[in-house]
């Protein structure tokens, strides 16, 4: 056996180092150095994965490309994210807070798999546990098979016996190999283990998918070369006092990252939500003050999801300044055109936003909708429920044009709305006949004040 080598690992990034260091020189971060007891083998240990040595460098224009064939699995908002499907020899790394759903999302794409047999290889459930879930989710599929085993070598020899078209492993943070002597979990193991796994998806052209855990932060953890090592990054994300579940693509090398998936938590497992726009605005008969729909758009997809706002005198010294589901400083930035450029005195109010649903917005289209609501409530005026907004507030009050907005007229058009309020530099070259739905343009914010 080698000798037993003592080195410090960056949490952060993987950087390694024989001695504890209060900064990383790799990343810049402080107080990420772990100390980890390691013993190379010589004779590592590649599973089934062997080099077969006949790679050569090709010319770029030799090299003959062809449509990717992409595996369905079977699950709607899966696909979408992913890029339409699950691509043969990829690996993909699913992080998301405990209990969130991600063991139940990936048992649901494995039981809805057609014609591909899949290996499930869990460290952290019990044979008898995920049965038991199986059970819940009224799902069966003979061709699903599960294994409880932590040892990638293990896993390996139950790949060569059974030869799936697919497998998960749940998680990568419980996986350990002999050819690094220290505790699953660590951060040589992750990079380890993870580094095998990669191996073995591109030389075999199987698919791969890991469930990831996260720190308090929200980051997944272990090395950030995991998440270079990995084909696609999903994040899992949701509030669990709402029953929306949000899978974005952080990362993905076939496809676009900008794609969103919903689904809603029922007893029977996490069902795809097809039209978002339906469950996010709120079924109500009375206008109520400080509530404005935004047409949005994430990834491909248009749809209205509604803010609130909520303006009132400050008890206090210090007005607050809260916002859930959207960037507390773009909130203050736009607060600050409204006291500037509208004569608006909010320096002395407290100012409450909320985005209904419990998911959280980056796109900048949301801004009318965002100051539509907190003129309402300042000035305790309705917002017509048939009127929506479209469009990005700049620091000089102006209000810009925003991308795709024909796509964003067309579903505010279907979901019944009878008017639209958008930059009138966003209609150029738009045929506003052509829609069955009043365009309203406004240029500044001034406008929009005098027209609510």
């Amino acid at each position: 056996m080698a000798k037993p080598k003592t080195v410090f690992y960056c949490s952060n990034c993987g950087y390694e180092t024989g001695k504890w260091l209060g900064k990383c020189p790799a990343c810049g971060e402080w107080n990420t150095f772990v100390e980890e007891v390691v013993i190379k083998d010589d004779k590592r240990k590649k599973g089934i994965v062997k080099s077969s040595g006949k790679a050569a460098p090709k010319p770029i224009n030799e090299i003959e490309t062809e449509n990717e064939v992409r595996i369905d699995t079977g699950n709607i908002e899966f696909n979408r994210v992913l890029g339409g499907g699950l691509v043969p020899g990829s690996i993909v790394l699913v992080g998301g807070e405990p209990g969130i759903g991600k063991s139940t999302l990936l048992l649901q794409v494995a039981m809805n798999l057609k014609g591909i047999s899949t290996l499930y290889v869990s460290g952290e459930e019990s044979y008898r546990q995920i049965k038991m879930r199986a059970d819940r989710l009224k799902l069966n599929n003979d061709k699903v098979f599960v294994l409880n085993e932590t040892h990638t070598g293990s896993i390996f020899k139950s790949i060569e016996k059974l030869l799936p078209g697919m497998v998960i492993i749940d998680s990568i943070q419980t996986l350990y190999t002999d050819s690094i002597e220290s505790s699953p979990g660590s951060v040589s193991q992750i990079r380890e283990t993870a580094g095998e796994l990669q191996r073995f998806a591109k030389t075999t052209n199987v698919p791969v998918i890991l469930i990831g855990h996260i720190t308090k932060d929200g980051t997944l953890a272990g090395p950030k070369i995991l998440e270079h090592m990995v084909d696609t990054v999903l994040q899992f994300e949701g509030d669990r006092h709402y029953g929306f579940r949000i899978l974005r693509s952080v990362k993905n090398r076939f496809g676009s990252t900008s794609e969103l998936g919903i689904f809603e938590m029922q007893s029977g497992g996490l069902r795809e939500v097809l039209n978002p726009s339906e469950l996010l605005l709120s079924q109500r008969d009375e206008a109520v003050s400080g509530v404005a729909i935004a047409a949005m758009i994430e990834g491909q997809r248009p749809m209205m999801i509604e803010t609130q706002a909520l303006v009132s005198p400050a008890a206090y010294g210090t007005p607050q300044r809260s916002a859930t589901g959207y960037d507390t400083r773009r909130l203050n930035m736009l607060l600050a055109v409204l006291e500037k450029k509208a004569g608006f005195k909010l320096s002395v109010k407290d100012v409450f936003l909320n985005i209904a649903g419990g998911i959280r917005v980056d796109d900048p289209a949301i801004d009318l909708a965002v100051i539509s609501s907190v003129i309402s409530s300042a000035e305790d005026i309705n917002i017509d429920s048939k009127t929506c907004f479209a469009g990005e507030v700049g620091l000089s009050g102006e209000i810009r044009a925003v991308s795709r907005i024909e796509s964003r007229i067309s579903e505010a058009e279907k979901l019944g709305f009878e008017r639209i309020i958008v930059s009138k530099y966003s209609l150029k070259g738009i045929e506003p006949e052509k829609f069955n739905i009043d365009i309203i343009p406004v240029s500044v914010v001034n406008e929009l004040k005098d027209l609510l």
